[in-house]
């Protein structure tokens, strides 16, 4: 059992802002696992797939980006999942757009929805993937820019990013060594 939760903010003024890598990144392991966002549940968007006997939850919060922890804290528990289960893909203003980075744990850094989802299941020790979102070129004040819309030049980088940390998700998801995992994609 896997569950892989992507966050972002469900609105769809929000669908092309940098703040929904992780929505778009839960849609492409959905895409990946031949899975569809058919039910509402946990306050989220659920999608149900099964690879090699095992099933793997995939999850859209609608609690907006700030109380993320509340959803993921549901899913665990209709679960009976663990943090050791979970898998969190999000937007990272600490690293280079386009960039995705993998790690077993770690702090929530400057993301509230990260900081939401820490507080709420009350540990750190849980998989995320991060994509990068910083772009050296622009200078406004964070709140702004993870809530502006992805630039049409970077675009195409962007759904690659997304395409890749997806890639990432399922290959956890379907027990491949973490340290191969990070070696593959932290590039």
């Amino acid at each position: 059992m896997y569950i892989i939760v992507g966050l972002g903010n469900p609105e769809e003024k929000y669908a092309k802002t940098f703040h929904n890598m992780g929505f778009n990144a839960a849609a492409d392991v959905a895409a990946l696992l031949g899975a569809k966002f058919k039910k509402k549940e946990c306050s989220s968007y659920v999608a149900e797939a099964h690879s090699g006997g095992e099933k793997i939850i995939i999850a859209r919060p609608l609690t907006y980006m700030n109380l993320s922890g509340v959803a993921v804290k549901q899913l665990l528990a209709k679960y009976g999942a663990t943090p050791s289960q979970l898998v969190v893909i999000y937007d990272d203003f600490d690293i280079p757009k386009g960039k995705i980075r993998v790690r077993p744990s770690g702090s929530a850094g400057t993301h509230n929805g990260m900081r939401s989802v820490i507080s709420e299941i009350g540990t750190q020790d849980f998989a995320r993937i991060r994509i990068g979102i910083r772009d050296p070129e622009i200078n406004i004040p964070i709140i702004n820019y993870v809530l502006s819309e992805v630039r049409r030049d970077d675009y195409e980088l962007f759904v690659s990013a997304c395409g890749r940390a997806a890639e990432a998700a399922v290959e956890l998801a379907k027990g491949r060594p973490f340290d191969e995992v990070m070696t593959k994609y932290n590039k």
